[in-house]
């Protein structure tokens, strides 16, 4: 299912990339991109009381299972960023998009996104289908 034009799922966080974050050359590291998604996706999914903690309670792990990422320009130690995080499917799996844009003129830095999946927590079942607490909390229709 997607998002339409009018309601759309959307977060976004701003930071800036410590200095633990990059190699010597004062550019983040490719691999730490990913926490900034985490920091993204764990701030869109509060939104919706729905975080790691309720997802859980709720009876359901929610494993990351494809992450990609499109490295456009780099990221530098300090720069002034945003984070944009987008929800854009949730019928089968959860699925998130992601723009890093330089927080002063607005370009974009970064795409990715992440797919999800449920798995019942007790039986450690995957479900070829997102539980019906996931569309209660984001406020989308039932497929």
């Amino acid at each position: 299912m997607s998002v339409n034009e009018g309601n759309e799922l959307v977060g976004e966080v701003e930071l800036a990339p410590a200095f633990h974050d990059c190699d010597p050359m004062n550019v983040v590291w490719h691999g730490n991109y990913f926490k900034y998604f985490e920091i993204a996706r764990c701030a869109l999914l509060k939104r919706y009381d729905y975080d790691y903690p309720q997802m859980l309670e709720s009876g359901y792990l929610w494993p990351v299972v494809d992450a990609r990422v499109k490295y456009v320009r780099p990221l530098l130690f300090g720069q002034a960023l945003r984070v944009r995080s987008r929800i854009v499917e949730w019928e089968n799996r959860l699925k998130i998009e992601y723009e890093i844009l330089d927080a002063e003129s607005g370009q974009v830095l970064t795409r990715a996104m992440t797919i999800q999946v449920a798995v019942d927590a007790a039986s450690k079942e995957m479900l070829y289908q997102c539980p019906p607490v996931l569309w209660q909390r984001l406020g989308v229709p039932a497929p």
